[in-house]
């Protein structure tokens, strides 16, 4: 699945994760997508395997390329709130308000980062998948 257009809203983890799961569609799909691509001997002479594979490929490293740079730029939106809350948290350390604003996007960037793992452990199982 593509990259959606548009620039993609980091502020809400919910949103970030529901869209990740969308765009993991074609990972979670591919098993049934290399059967429906590779023909049984009946559709050997309709349909062209080769061409059939070299776009599934193209698709995942598409999906995946889009799906890194998605979180990467959300890690960095993420960080540069982190780290423009912790200088006003240095200014007015009395602000409760903020102390709590500050462990919020803390504890979404950590989340946000966990997800470069996640991705990373989907793409090998993909690829692995595919390779077989």
């Amino acid at each position: 699945m593509a990259a959606p257009s548009g620039v993609v809203s980091c502020e809400d983890f919910a949103e970030f994760q529901e869209l990740l799961r969308v765009m993991r569609t074609i990972d979670d799909r591919i098993v049934h997508e290399l059967n429906t691509t590779i023909p049984t001997a009946s559709f050997v002479g309709k349909i062209d395997a080769s061409q059939t594979c070299k776009e599934l490929y193209q698709s995942l490293m598409d999906a995946h390329t889009s799906r890194e740079r998605i979180i990467k730029n959300c890690i960095a939106q993420t960080s540069n709130v982190v780290k423009t809350l912790r200088e006003e948290r240095e200014k007015a350390q009395d602000d409760v308000a903020l102390l709590k604003q500050l462990r919020k996007e803390q504890t979404k960037l950590k989340l946000m980062q966990s997800e470069l793992n996640v991705e990373e452990v989907v793409n090998d199982r993909s690829w692995k998948v595919f390779g077989d």
